[in-house]
């Protein structure tokens, strides 16, 4: 049985920030508007085959190394730097304000654990409002991993001061879930992205439409 956490770690891109956005910058770079998911992708992919190699490379790195990947190495300096420039003006996704305050008003704490570098995580949290409801970012530039190893959970632990069976990961990729999982971390899932739970991820404990329902759900868990 999983009870109720005293601690949230949100996942950062696009569980909490909005990419959409950026759609518009790769049109006018001369890109499809779908190119937008087809980098993202790709971008994770390269960034969790670093890890799987044993290297690391910083979030912006892999980002302009994949779009210039999908820009068939046609894109200028300009256009990638148009691209990933447009980072500094990403806003929150509709449901992230109203579930960090359900959790809040609850008494559970609220972190960041993202695969982007605390700075810029800060700065889209000071933009949106909601560091009023975040008591830490937790960046895996700390230990030189993409998610999902366990040691970037074992890190976030750490600085979160608290064992697995306290604290839960909320998500929209399945895959980030499972890694939790398997680091003994609570796990919710919101499925306003991906819309199915893709039956290879050990299931989350937690499901809902969108962060609120899971925000909800988690408040819900019996007390330790």
């Amino acid at each position: 049985m999983v009870h109720r956490p005293h601690t949230v770690a949100f996942d950062v891109v696009e569980t909490l920030i909005s990419l959409e956005p950026l759609r518009a910058r790769f049109v006018e770079i001369g890109l499809p508007d779908s190119t937008l998911e087809r980098w993202f992708d790709r971008m994770l992919r390269d960034g969790m085959a670093l890890t799987l190699s044993g290297d690391y490379e910083p979030f912006p790195a892999v980002g302009k190394a994949a779009l210039r990947v999908i820009g068939g190495g046609r894109l200028s300096d300009e256009d990638v730097t148009h691209v990933m420039d447009g980072f500094a003006t990403l806003p929150a996704q509709p449901d992230a304000e109203q579930a960090m305050r359900v959790l809040t008003e609850a008494g559970i704490d609220v972190v960041c654990l993202s695969n982007g570098a605390r700075e810029t995580t800060e700065a889209f949290l000071e933009r949106s409002g909601l560091d009023r409801f975040v008591e830490q970012v937790i960046s895996v530039a700390d230990v030189r991993m993409w998610k999902p190893p366990r040691a970037v959970y074992d890190h976030a632990l750490s600085r979160i001061g608290r064992p697995a069976e306290e604290v839960a990961l909320v998500a929209v990729h399945a895959f980030d879930c499972h890694g939790a999982h398997a680091a003994g971390l609570t796990t919710g899932w919101a499925g306003r992205l991906e819309r199915h739970y893709a039956e290879i991820f050990t299931r989350a404990d937690v499901l809902g439409e969108d962060l609120v329902d899971v925000a909800k759900a988690l408040t819900a868990l019996p007390a330790r």
